[in-house]
């Protein structure tokens, strides 16, 4: 069990609510716009009479031992640390888990050992997988990898002297001002990256943290042993708690898929639900969840009716009608439509047939991306769901990175990113049987060479999302291999390591990009 908790002391015993992560929990009461400040306000849940735990994973900020990384040595401190804090006088014997990214994972770990005295969680912006979190169907997501976990190896070693006095008492004093905590309102990912780089700029130790990194970067490239003991997602059929999950529409590179990948894997629990915030939705620190959060636990730890439980289990926020939609599915009803990648640059039903070519690199006369956009449309158009780019492709080389990003182009010519969708095109290999439009199954074990000038099918899924794209608007879709180039608009600045980059490849028009268009208000 981690060696320290911190936690707030009531007089008569209450239900406690349990944050574990590697990041200090001297730190959460700081209320700075920083990717590690993400264990909840306890100043909003004490008055209302719960414990906050706030405890750290072992080899991290004083707790003994070495940090495993989403281990299964995590798992199980997690069980023990939940029953520890039921034992505590303070505690009425109801632990709740709460907390955001590595809380929120923390969270689904511990719920997969079924620990007897845990009655609920709130795993908001969550990732099941440490393997999807570090790569996008294949490719290294280098930037978020290499920062985060640098700035884990910066903090880690850091004590109280630090943490807790000197400039930090001061920091405080200062951000807890409302004039000043109230410019965090709109603070969301772009500032959560700001944070990361600002700290992991300080030295660190190399061990363990280097040997880490080492490990995801270059040791294994490929899903193998080491990175499914990090996967909870086959686990997740045992979790038999009260769940409410969720992320924002733009937390495209990180925790958006892992909200849908844990939607799936607790599908036999009675008790899930998800709500879907849009751009802004869920700033840091994220207090905007917090009230969601109260209805949740006095329900589940107090027996209390706070009309949490009514309704449809899926909410999300529809970005273009600015309107909340319910489902009583994930994904809702929705009819995929099929547009060309024309030869001529269009993105419409009917295919344009030809072929274009974009280069990895600048030493060509040919572009190094390609775009394909619709005409102004005629009428609003809802999507919803999965979605898939089905490419049919050949490149010079004997891998590459696909990389597509889908924008939502306004008539004035000002654009919005959507979505993106990746694939390393060795680790090309798909459980047809297994998949479904929008959601290809993608072992992602055994690389295969791409043959050389030869025509591939690729199934490159896009991450879900929701908007509605106005009449007189654009589709607009680009495919390239490179995504570090200043000028390509990356979501939240994530970019990846490159493969490939020297290929000259060629796009077929039959390439389809599938859509999920609501027929019906769902």
């Amino acid at each position: 069990m981690p060696a320290r908790a911190a936690g707030q002391v009531c007089r008569a015993a209450v239900p406690a609510l349990l944050a574990a992560s590697p990041y200090p929990r001297q730190l959460q009461d700081l209320g700075a716009p920083v990717g590690v400040i993400e264990a909840g306000a306890g100043d909003f849940w004490v008055p209302r009479g719960y414990a906050h735990v706030i405890a750290n994973l072992r080899g991290t900020n004083g707790s003994g031992g070495s940090w495993g990384f989403f281990d299964g040595q995590e798992r199980r401190d997690l069980y023990d640390l939940v029953e520890w804090t039921a034992a505590q006088p303070w505690c009425d014997g109801n632990v709740g888990m709460i907390g955001i990214s590595y809380y929120a994972m923390a969270q689904l770990a511990a719920a997969t050992q079924r620990p007897p005295h845990l009655k609920a969680v709130f795993p908001y912006d969550v990732s099941v997988s440490a393997w999807e979190a570090a790569n996008h169907n294949g490719l290294l997501n280098e930037r978020f990898a290499t920062l985060w976990l640098r700035t884990v190896a910066v903090l880690a070693a850091r004590g109280d002297r630090l943490l807790r006095r000197g400039p930090s008492r001061l920091a405080r004093r200062v951000l807890a001002a409302p004039s000043v905590h109230g410019r965090f309102a709109d603070a969301g990912g772009a500032d959560m990256v700001r944070g990361l780089q600002l700290i992991s700029r300080v030295p660190h130790a190399a061990h363990p943290w280097d040997d880490l990194l080492r490990a995801v970067r270059t040791e294994h490239p490929t899903r193998d042993a080491w990175w499914d003991e990090r996967d909870l997602r086959p686990l997740l059929g045992a979790v038999d708690v009260p769940v409410y999950i969720g992320s924002e529409w733009t937390n495209v590179v990180l925790h958006l898929p892992g909200a849908f990948e844990a939607w799936d894997g607790l599908r036999s629990n009675p008790h899930v639900r998800m709500a879907l915030l849009g751009a802004g939705g869920l700033p840091w620190p994220w207090e905007s969840m917090h009230v969601e959060a109260l209805a949740w636990f006095d329900h589940w730890l107090r027996g209390r009716d706070t009309g949490t439980l009514e309704g449809p289990p899926v909410r999300y926020w529809l970005a273009g009608a600015d309107e909340w939609r319910t489902s009583a599915t994930w994904p809702p009803p929705a009819e995929y439509v099929a547009y060309a990648l024309g030869a001529d640059g269009s993105l419409d039903p009917h295919e344009t047939p030809g072929a274009r070519q974009y280069a990895g690199d600048t030493r060509h006369a040919l572009p190094v991306r390609l775009s394909w956009s619709t005409a102004p449309l005629e009428a609003d158009l809802d999507m919803v769901g999965h979605l898939e780019l089905r490419l049919t492709a050949a490149t010079t080389g004997t891998d590459i990175g696909w990389i597509a990003l889908l924008q939502d182009v306004a008539p004035d010519g000002s654009a919005t990113e959507v979505t993106q969708g990746w694939l390393r095109g060795a680790l090309r290999e798909v459980d047809e049987e297994a998949s479904r439009p929008g959601r290809p199954v993608l072992p992602q074990r055994h690389p295969a060479a791409v043959p050389p000038d030869e025509t591939v099918d690729y199934r490159i899924p896009l991450v879900a999302n929701a908007r509605r794209f106005r009449r007189g608007h654009r589709i607009r879709l680009t495919l390239t291999t490179d995504d570090t180039r200043p000028d390509f608009p990356a979501m939240l600045g994530f970019t990846h390591a490159v493969v490939g980059v020297e290929s000259i490849n060629t796009v077929h028009s039959s390439s389809l990009l599938l859509l999920p268009v609501l027929q019906t208000r769902s």
